[in-house]
C-alpha cells in the first residue's frame, strides 16, 4: 500500500513538473516573517534546494535588507551583487551566484537599500534586466526581511504569492498574524501559506498553523492554507555552523524529510488556475508602482 502511494505521489510530482516545463511562465514567491530567529533564510534556502533536487529550475534572489546571509549559510562568496546590477556595472546574468548543487541566487548586499532612490533611468533598466529571468527558471524566490520595513513591504505586495514563516512561541505567532493583517489591509489577491518552523511533533504544528488561520477567518476574512511543518532538528544549527544547508549535509535528518514532504505538497497542489502566466512581467509592473511612489 504504501508503495503505491508514494508510486501515485511520484507521477502526480511528474505530470506537474511537465505541465511547469510546457509553460514558459516563472512561479515567483516571497518567503516573509513577523519577526526574525524563526529560521526564515535557512528555510528559503533548503526549500529552493529541494524544489531543484525534484527536478525544478530554481533561482534565490536574497532581499533581506541589511541582514541578507543566503551565501552566509552555503559557505559562498559572493563576487556580484544585486548592487552592481542597480550601477549598470554588470547584467543579471552576471550577478547570479552558484552554490551547492548549482543553485542559482543572487546576493542582496547593499542593493535593495538603493531600490528606493534609483533614477527613472535606473528603475527602467532593472526592471529590463529582471524580466529576462522569465522562463528561464521555474521558481524565483524572493527572501525577504522580517517585519514590514518599506522594502519588504514591496517584494510582498508585488509577488501576489507569500510564505509567511513562523514558530510555536507565542510572540512568532502574534507577529506572523500581524504582518498578514497589514499586507492583506493594502492587497486583497495576495496568496499566504503559513510554514511553522521548529515543531516538536505534527500536534504542536497543527496547533500552531490553526490559531493563525482561525484568528485570520474571524476577523480578516481570509483563509490561509498551511504549507507544512518542519521538525526542530539539532542538525540545523550544526549544518549552520559547518555553513552547508542542512538538507545537503544531513539529507535523512528529519528537517530535511520535513522540507521534502513539504515540497512534493507545494507541487502537487498547484492547480491549473494558480499558475501565473507573464509571472515576472506581474511582478516587475507592481514592483515599479510601488518603487515609483
Amino acid at each position: 500500500m504504501n508503495d503505491q502511494a508514494q508510486g501515485l505521489r511520484n507521477l502526480i510530482l511528474h505530470q506537474h513538473q511537465q505541465k511547469q516545463r510546457d509553460s514558459t511562465s516563472t512561479r515567483i514567491l516571497t518567503v516573509t516573517s513577523g519577526k526574525g530567529g524563526v529560521g526564515k533564510s535557512n528555510f528559503t534556502l533548503n526549500f529552493a534546494l529541494t524544489l531543484q533536487k525534484k527536478g525544478f529550475k530554481v533561482l534565490v534572489f536574497d532581499a533581506d535588507i541589511g541582514l541578507a546571509n543566503i551565501d552566509v549559510l552555503m559557505g559562498v562568496t559572493a563576487k556580484y551583487s544585486l548592487y552592481h546590477l542597480l550601477k549598470k556595472e554588470k547584467t543579471i546574468w552576471e550577478i547570479i551566484e552558484r552554490g551547492p548543487g548549482g543553485l542559482q541566487f543572487i546576493a542582496g548586499g547593499s542593493g535593495f537599500q538603493d531600490l528606493i532612490r534609483l533614477t527613472e533611468e535606473q528603475l527602467d533598466y532593472f526592471a529590463e534586466q529582471v524580466m529576462q529571468l522569465n522562463g528561464t527558471v521555474d521558481f524565483i524566490i524572493f527572501d525577504t526581511g522580517a517585519g514590514l520595513s518599506k522594502e519588504t513591504l514591496k517584494f510582498i505586495l508585488s509577488a501576489e504569492e507569500t510564505i509567511v514563516v513562523t514558530t510555536p512561541e507565542p510572540t512568532s505567532i502574534t507577529d506572523a498574524y500581524a504582518i498578514i493583517k497589514m499586507v492583506s489591509s493594502m492587497e486583497h489577491s495576495i496568496r499566504f501559506k503559513l510554514l511553522v518552523n521548529r515543531v516538536s511533533d505534527w500536534k504542536e504544528g497543527r496547533q500552531t498553523a490553526d490559531k493563525i488561520s482561525m484568528v485570520a477567518k474571524q476577523f480578516l476574512k481570509l483563509d490561509i492554507p498551511t504549507l507544512g511543518f518542519v521538525y526542530d532538528d539539532s542538525n540545523v544549527s550544526k549544518a549552520v555552523k559547518k555553513q552547508v544547508p542542512f538538507t545537503v549535509q544531513f539529507p535523512t535528518c528529519a528537517a530535511s524529510q520535513s522540507i521534502s514532504r513539504l515540497a512534493d505538497d507545494y507541487i502537487s497542489r498547484q492547480s491549473q488556475s494558480e499558475q501565473q502566466e507573464g509571472a515576472v512581467k506581474s511582478f516587475m509592473s507592481k514592483m515599479m508602482k510601488y518603487l515609483r511612489q
